[in-house]
């Protein structure tokens, strides 16, 4: 099924206590294939049932991380990361792209996870897989914790460990009891997983061919449970640096070891007629989403062989052939244009499907080896033990990105020289921007710490694209890399041009339901107005160092 959001936003969820009252009474799987029977209590049926259910379930629930795409991450966070840029003028040109943050997009960001990652999964919970296939149940854990830690690091507190408790109202908790909550869930999984690897060498998961992400291989499910445990790690090194190292030795220590190569990356891949969602908003909705300027200015300053993966030169006869993407916040109205206008700049690249991350049938990824070696060169810079020297793990994470879109690296780490270009649009100049970096690729020994790390962020930026979310996770948590500031600002003056977005406001249907006393008490635990401008509890303003 095809929903074109922008036409008809999806509005079928009406808050988060029917959510979680569906979480325990009934799932709704939408346009999802073959679940008729998951309503049903999974013990009442057969052990033959359960199991063939189970199997079939998780690679569905899998690629529901990504439910909703457009509305809930690429018209926020794939903007705010500094990626890509709707050429659409969306609400007549204000919108989340311009910081008027429209509530019947942010809303499927929210909610969606609920209905269709932790209610499945807590049928599957209701089953037999705990005590049977403990192994199988690690892995439906993690696809929670990567599922839900992006809902919390769009919005902040949420009902986590309590919720589906309550029919009525379910209390939200701060972010650092998710984090610990999270941290326990990867335990779990973890432990699972490595007892299942001992005691069943060779052997595929329960899930085996259901597991859309790795056929079932458990050896990989323990690499990605140490990564994610880094990963989320380190989102918590300025808020709570004593958890953050405890957790983050823990990985880099941990058996089974962390994701190291292309082949250990995770990746949800497509099945059935079901297409990549970038390529969806991108081709299938006739370009409505097009590369970002700072990616562009970074890219082509840097001249990196990766430019012609992510991107399509400008079919503008202007400026044909140059890689020109629009600056956030744009106003892509300009002089009438519309979206006729800014389409035929830059877009990502999707003509090929076994190389471009957005083909039509490419996997979705989750996380990659080169995302963990930029991980552990931080951790190296902040002294965690076993984390290896932070020069190593740059310029391998780097050469490890290189490797995973079949480009040669050439004289690339070496260069000293080149920068991030400044940004000019050809059509409207009031959009131009100044290069807003100085850095360059080769490492420097002699820099500060600070410098250290807006080279490891910058690369980790580079190499984790197409992943909006996560990039502006880590930028706001660092500040880099550095982007341009929106060229509109529409917020009302609750967001800082300087500062950027800092999170997403909480669902309005949380304040009209039986919830509304508990979202009340939730932006209390925020710290700050229920707005764009107020930071999270990981989003620490103070300097790295």
């Amino acid at each position: 099924m095809k929903t074109i959001y922008h036409k008809s936003p999806n509005n079928r969820i009406k808050g988060l206590s029917a959510i979680l009252l569906g979480s325990l009474m009934a799932v709704n799987f939408g346009c999802t294939k073959n679940f008729e029977d998951f309503n049903t209590n999974p013990t009442a049926l057969s052990p033959e049932q359960t199991t063939a259910l189970l199997k079939s379930a998780i690679g569905p629930i899998e690629q529901e991380i990504f439910h909703n795409y457009q509305i809930a991450q690429n018209l926020s966070a794939d903007a705010f990361s500094g990626y890509m840029m709707a050429p659409t003028p969306f609400g007549g040109g204000i919108n989340n792209m311009n910081y008027s943050l429209n509530d019947g997009w942010n809303s499927a960001g929210f909610n969606d996870q609920y209905n269709y990652v932790m209610a499945p999964i807590a049928k599957i919970g209701q089953s037999q897989v705990k005590s049977k296939s403990p192994e199988a149940w690690g892995i439906a854990l993690l696809v929670q914790v990567m599922a839900m830690s992006r809902v919390t690091d769009k919005f902040g507190p949420i009902p986590y460990t309590t919720a589906g408790s309550s029919l009525v109202s379910t209390p939200y908790e701060d972010q650092k009891t998710v984090y610990n909550a999270f941290f326990k869930q990867i335990d779990t999984a973890a432990n699972n997983l490595q007892a299942y690897i001992t005691a069943n060498p060779g052997k595929t998961a329960f899930y085996d061919k259901g597991d859309l992400i790795y056929a079932g291989d458990p050896a990989k499910w323990l690499k990605l449970a140490n990564s994610l445990r880094l990963r989320l790690a380190m989102r918590i090194v300025k808020a709570d640096a004593t958890t953050a190292k405890l957790q983050g030795e823990k990985a880099l220590s941990a058996p089974g070891g962390l994701l190291t190569t292309v082949a250990d990356n995770a990746a949800v891949a497509q099945s059935g007629t079901r297409d990549n969602d970038l390529w969806v908003v991108t081709v299938a909705y006739d370009g409505d989403n097009a590369l970002g300027a700072a990616l562009q200015t970074y890219l082509v300053g840097y001249n990196d062989p990766r430019l012609s993966i992510y991107a399509k030169p400008a079919t503008d006869p202007l400026f044909t052939g140059q890689y020109v993407g629009i600056r956030s916040g744009a106003n892509t109205s300009f002089n009438g244009l519309g979206k006729a206008g800014y389409k035929t700049y830059s877009s990502l690249n999707s003509t090929d499907a076994a190389k471009s991350p957005i083909g039509q049938k490419a996997p979705q990824l989750l996380m990659t080896a080169a995302e963990v070696w930029f991980l552990k060169g931080e951790a190296a810079l902040r002294g965690w033990t076993g984390a290896g020297d932070a020069q190593t793990n740059y310029e391998t994470g780097i050469t490890t990105s290189f490797q995973q879109w079949s480009v040669s690296s050439g004289t690339y780490l070496s260069d000293a020289t080149n920068m991030p270009t400044a940004y000019v649009d050809p059509k409207n100049a009031a959009n131009n921007a100044a290069a807003v970096s100085t850095i360059t690729v080769k490492w420097d020994p002699t820099s500060t710490n600070e410098q250290k790390l807006e080279r490891i962020i910058t690369q980790k930026w580079l190499a984790i694209f197409p992943d909006g979310q996560e990039a502006w996770s880590e930028y706001r948590r660092t500040g880099y890399p550095k982007l341009f500031t929106v060229a509109n600002n529409n917020s009302g003056g609750t967001i800082n041009t300087q500062t950027q977005i800092r999170r997403l406001p909480y669902p309005a249907t949380e304040y009209g339901n039986g919830n509304s006393s508990e979202v009340v008490k939730a932006v209390g635990l925020l710290g700050g107005p229920d707005n764009g401008g107020t930071r999270l509890w990981w989003d620490v303003n103070k300097a790295n160092f």
